[in-house]
């Protein structure tokens, strides 16, 4: 770490993150969170305790004149046994706004994931300085989005002139919650994130609570969305409860419900848009769970399939297509008198066509390229003339 004279070191508060709903003081720095405390209280699944701690959408913001900016951060990063070194995750420098630079931080914790046996093992290791140098000599708002897919303790702040927290610029503040596709999957770096690109196209301030693996309608979520301010807000529902098989349609509509009228206690005339699946081939008509095929795992290359049976819909087990219509009835049904509630049709961002150019590359998740365009569409059917977020009705 840099010690060098001239340096100013800023402490690293509340006031210079967005996109965080809590701050952990560890024995190292700070860990921002997605969910509260009295959320993370409530459940103990290690995966939701993973993806609510990366730091998808979470950027420090300041305003400064200096030129060299450095970060000193403790990531956490993961490994699969039996598959190649996953690349470090990447930090996004942002300067007024304008994609100015992109690093990494070596080092850090590894967790190491058996999927075979569902076994973890925690390695600890160094923190690591990441260093932006270069940035124009004039006062201007610096953002450095964290790695959507690596947990960050944030140590230190330091630069080679005074920092502040950026002024409100009086955007709409965004929130979204989803599952790992909204989280971030496999985007190029947090800001080409759908929702970051369709943020950025929207001119609005994202709060992701994408959390892979754990769209799951549980209801200490639901109150988190409900207790944080916001302008605009979308739920995008339906792949985890298919791909975990985690309940019957019986059980889905008074969720979805349930979720609903909980945001709307916090929320009661905030537009709200649902948004149902993209398209996603083996649980279109097949239920869930997904399974992982590990026969290309070594060369880099992890497919999942379904292992429910079509004929168990008769039963309730859901499917894709079993979801998209309830939420669309759903919808439909209440906004009779919820006039700022919508609904958008996950295959309008990403439809058949789409994977038949785009195909998504493991059969779950969208690649880069697919990131892009399902942000870029999202943000004309949402944030355009017209668009579920732009008809607010009092």
């Amino acid at each position: 770490m840099d010690t060098t004279p001239g340096w100013i070191t800023t402490p690293i508060t509340a006031d210079l993150l967005r996109g965080a709903l809590d701050l952990q003081d560890t024995a190292h720095g700070v860990l921002p969170h997605r969910l509260p405390a009295r959320a993370r209280a409530q459940y103990a699944d290690g995966q939701l305790a993973m993806a609510e701690s990366q730091p998808s959408g979470v950027r420090l913001v300041f305003r400064t004149r200096a030129t060299a900016v450095e970060l000193d951060t403790l990531p956490t990063k993961r490994a699969y046994v039996g598959a190649p070194p996953r690349p470090d995750g990447v930090y996004d420098l942002l300067v007024d706004g304008h994609l100015a630079g992109q690093a990494g931080v070596t080092g850090g914790n590894t967790l190491t994931m058996d999927m075979t046996t569902g076994t973890v093992e925690h390695r600890p290791g160094p923190a690591g300085t990441l260093r932006f140098t270069g940035l124009p000599d004039r006062v201007k708002d610096v953002e450095i989005w964290l790695p959507h897919n690596e947990t960050t303790e944030l140590i230190a702040l330091r630069a080679d002139a005074p920092v502040e927290p950026a002024p409100d610029r009086g955007r709409k503040v965004w929130l979204h919650h989803g599952s790992s596709i909204s989280h971030g999957s496999d985007a190029a770096s947090p800001t080409t994130t759908w929702p970051a690109l369709a943020a950025s196209l929207g001119g609005v301030e994202l709060i992701n609570l994408g959390l892979s693996g754990s769209a799951l309608l549980d209801p200490f979520t639901a109150r988190a969305l409900r207790d944080t301010p916001a302008d605009l807000i979308s739920l995008k529902i339906g792949i985890n409860l298919v791909n975990t098989d985690l309940m019957r349609l019986r059980a889905f509509t008074p969720a979805v419900h349930g979720f609903l009228d909980t945001i709307r206690d916090g929320h009661p005339g905030t537009p709200l848009l649902v948004v149902s699946p993209i398209h996603c081939p083996i649980h279109e008509d097949t239920p869930g769970p997904s399974a992982p095929d590990f026969t290309d795992l070594g060369a880099g290359r992890l497919r999942f399939r379904a292992t429910g049976d079509p004929a168990e819909r008769a039963s309730g087990k859901l499917t894709l297509g079993v979801i998209r219509d309830e939420l669309a009835r759903i919808v439909e049904r209440r906004a009779a008198e919820d006039p700022n509630l919508h609904y958008l049709d996950g295959r309008d961002l990403y439809g058949e066509a789409d994977f038949a150019e785009l195909p998504l590359p493991d059969e779950l998740h969208p690649d880069a390229a697919t990131h892009r365009r399902i942000g870029e569409r999202f943000a004309k059917l949402a944030f355009t003339a017209g668009g579920s977020f732009t008809g607010h009705r009092s």
